[in-house]
């Protein structure tokens, strides 16, 4: 019997078109079947600019074979996974920041924040700075 496709929630600011988060996104989809919605944080004022990220990150991602979604969310990334978290929709989340020292989702609390939220484990990939 195949294994059943989960679904992963990949939560990335300016990082969504990292070459770590696409490594990684690879390597979970080697493990098992899986269909990936990509979850970015936008400001209204910026919205523009994160769509088109957004749009060329998914692009690259089916170019490469990947069953990948995309939609932008709040700009705070607590509630924009809140806003469309579903545990019946999703298994799994995935969350790609810069470095420590770098990164103000790591100083917030981020990943730890939303493995309480959601109660499934964070996987974090660290993505090289721009």
């Amino acid at each position: 019997m195949a294994d059943p496709t989960k679904h992963v929630l990949v939560l990335a600011g300016l990082t969504v078109v990292s070459g770590a988060l696409r490594a990684a996104l690879h390597a979970r989809a080697a493990r098992g079947p899986a269909e990936f919605t990509l979850l970015l944080p936008a400001s209204e004022d910026g919205a523009a600019g994160h769509r088109e990220r957004l749009l060329v990150a998914v692009e690259r991602l089916r170019a490469d074979g990947l069953d990948v979604a995309g939609q932008l969310g709040d700009p705070d990334p607590l509630l924009a996974v809140r806003q469309v978290w579903d545990p019946v929709e999703y298994d799994e989340i995935v969350l790609s920041t810069f470095p420590p020292g770098r990164s103000g989702w790591l100083e917030r609390g981020v990943p730890r924040a939303l493995e309480r939220a959601t109660g499934v484990p964070v996987a974090h990939v660290v993505a090289e700075s721009p």
